[in-house]
């Protein structure tokens, strides 16, 4: 059969047929299609320019570059971490050289395909399927540590913020402690200075406050009048003093030292306006608003009021400054400063009386513990009588000096409070508001003037039924002669033994079988006085001592690194050298010894006590406790010669070792 030709014909798209134009997205595309092969184009025809112009060593450091690239993705793609990324085949820390190869085990794949029957090609894809699910296990893992690092890190910021806290109440407890040590410190010096007869009025002022409910010594007078006689400095220094005080105490004694702090504010007030008047300065009475004899005036007005009346007055004139009504405002603030000293002092004063009153009240209590008394009161005589003491005469002769204090002046006395016995039954209810009336200090004195003139201090006459059979009895004219006889015998000078020592040792060695023929014989003649040398030398006493202590500073690598010649480190203790004189020591075939005893309660500290004999007495001292060196060449010494005991040594030296 003759072959059939079959004609094929190609067949054109609409898009490509001659009678449509290309759409502009087609256009857009083609262009951009052939800009990218240009600039590959381009590209291309510049890499092999700068191939064909780069040096050799150029050549190797791009091939180097390429190659590490290469590396660097290999890494990825196998999981390594960024940490991981610097290592080569050369360098890293596992001394693996075929570190960047992907290990395969042959034999083991060959086995598998062997047994399952698969191809290499599947079990080179389920190897990256696993290297793809390690990879994802060990960013899970990496994700776990980055959590458990955020975690401690959240546990550490709150342990260091417990921590921080538990300081903070640590440094606050310090504090408080300081505080109480700088006050105990004050409280000390106050009393060092008040026993070298040297205090300051601050000193004077915080014993009044700190005197115990025990201690029966109290002050007669109120503590503002302690400020009589400053000047203008010493009042600065002590309101300074009291601030101090205030810190230190804290809430204890607030009131007084606030109503001491007004007082000396108002004192010193005063003098300046002094000052400033002795200069002829008109100027002070126009800025204060208030003239002199005004003031006068206004203090008279404040004299004689009781606390709650000098409240009040100062609650009105408060109210009538705040009421911004018109007036002087100058004038009545002036007042008010004058009104707040005269409530300070006020009610210091009313706290003084009570305190006295509370002070007479346990003399009273232990007067009549003592000579069991239970009911009779102790002053019967006592009656209602008010006079008045130095206290309101200092007051008057302040005033009247211009020193300051004329103003708290008031009509209650100085008066010391008596509790009354029980008073007679028809005036019982008419005296029971009465019950603790005031008697001032001289009427205590002429109650006792009178009890002595009535009875004369006579003791009581006691009956021969009341004396018990071991009292030996002696009679009135031979306790008057032997009295007279000890009288002579002391101004005299006499050191013999006294007439009540001979009865008493004849008591002693009465009982010795002595017969009626044995008599007393005192017939004892006196020698002129004399002074012996050795009545002082024999008696127990203290040694003399020249003690000395060494110091210095090691420049070892510790103090080389944070210290130099300028600024050197401090000083430790390095040995001490003891010399203990005994130039009356009964016993001096045997030498003094010494014992080196640490302090339980601090460790670093011990007591080196040094005891010889008779007639000197034990000494110690308070030493560091450290190794001794007793080797001579180091200095150390240990002898007893010429009555002098020397101890001398210096501690070891403790040298870094590695």
């Amino acid at each position: 059969m003759p072959k059939t030709k079959h004609h094929h014909h190609r067949h054109r798209s609409p898009s490509t047929s001659p009678s449509r134009s290309p759409s502009p997205l087609h256009k857009r595309k083609h262009r951009k299609k052939e800009q990218a092969e240009k600039e590959r184009a381009e590209k291309k025809k510049q890499k092999e320019l700068m191939k064909a112009l780069e040096t050799p060593e150029e050549k190797r450091l791009r091939r180097i570059k390429k190659k590490e690239e290469k590396d660097k993705r290999k890494r990825a793609e196998m999981g390594w971490d960024q940490e991981m990324m610097g290592y080569t085949n050369a360098d890293n820390p596992f001394g693996d050289q075929h570190l960047l190869d992907t290990f395969v085990w042959h034999k083991k794949r060959e086995k598998e395909a062997e047994e399952t029957k698969v191809s290499a090609e599947e079990l080179e894809r389920r190897e990256k399927r696993r290297q793809v699910e390690m990879k994802t296990e060990l960013e899970k893992v990496k994700k776990r540590r980055i959590e458990r690092e955020k975690e401690r890190e959240a546990r550490e910021e709150e342990m260091a913020l417990l921590q921080r806290m538990k300081e903070a109440d640590m440094f606050k407890e310090w504090e408080n402690q300081e505080d109480d040590f700088h006050l105990e410190q004050a409280k000390l010096r106050s009393k060092v200075r008040i026993e070298g007869g040297r205090a300051k009025p601050i000193d004077l002022l915080a014993k009044y406050i700190n005197t115990t409910d025990d201690d029966m010594d109290i002050e007669m007078q109120e503590p503002y009048h302690l400020l009589r006689g400053l000047n203008i400095v010493d009042l600065e220094d002590l309101l300074e003093d009291m601030k101090v005080y205030i810190e230190l105490e804290g809430d204890v004694h607030t009131d007084y030292w606030k109503d001491m702090l007004i007082i000396c504010e108002d004192e010193i007030a005063k003098l300046k306006k002094l000052e400033l008047l002795s200069i002829g300065s008109k100027s002070i009475e126009h800025r204060e608003g208030m003239h002199s004899s005004v003031s006068t005036d206004v203090a008279k007005i404040f004299k004689g009021k009781t606390y709650g009346e000098l409240i009040a007055l100062e609650t009105q004139i408060s109210a009538k400054i705040n009421s911004r009504n018109p007036g002087d405002v100058t004038w009545w603030e002036t007042a008010l400063q004058q009104l707040k000293a005269h409530i300070a002092r006020t009610r210091l004063r009313d706290k003084h009386q009570a305190a006295l009153r509370k002070k007479l009240f346990q003399l009273k209590q232990e007067q009549a513990e003592q000579f069991g008394i239970t009911d009779t009161p102790l002053f019967p005589s006592a009656g209602p009588v008010k006079v008045e003491t130095e206290q309101e005469e200092g007051e008057k002769a302040m005033e009247g000096g211009g020193g300051g204090e004329n103003e708290e002046e008031t009509d209650s006395k100085q008066l010391i409070p008596v509790e009354l016995g029980e008073p007679e039954p028809s005036s019982q209810e008419a005296e029971k508001e009465e019950s603790d009336t005031l008697i001032a200090e001289e009427d205590l004195l002429q109650l006792a003037y009178d009890e002595y003139e009535s009875s004369k201090y006579s003791p009581k006459l006691l009956k021969a039924a009341d004396i018990k059979d071991e009292v030996e009895l002696i009679d009135y004219e031979v306790d008057v002669s032997i009295r007279e006889s000890e009288r002579r015998r002391i101004l005299s000078g006499d050191k013999s033994v006294t007439e009540y020592g001979k009865i008493n040792m004849s008591r002693t060695v009465s009982d010795d079988g002595s017969t009626n023929e044995e008599y007393d014989f005192n017939s004892e003649i006196t020698l002129d006085p004399q002074q012996y040398v050795w009545q002082g030398k024999y008696r127990p006493r203290k040694p003399r001592f020249f003690n000395r202590v060494h110091t210095g500073f090691e420049w070892n690598k510790y103090n080389q690194t944070h210290y130099d010649v300028d600024n050197p480190p401090p000083k430790i203790v390095q040995g001490y050298k003891f010399n203990i004189f005994y130039p009356d020591l009964i016993n001096k075939s045997q030498a003094p010894t010494y014992t080196v005893t640490p302090i339980k309660d601090n460790p670093d500290f011990a007591v080196l006590q040094f005891h010889a004999g008779p007639p000197y007495e034990d000494i110690a001292f308070k030493i560091v406790n450290r190794e001794w060196e007793y080797s001579w060449k180091y200095g150390f010494t240990c002898q007893f010669n010429n009555n002098i005991l020397q101890l001398w040594f210096r501690f070891k030296r403790y040298r870094y070792r590695r």
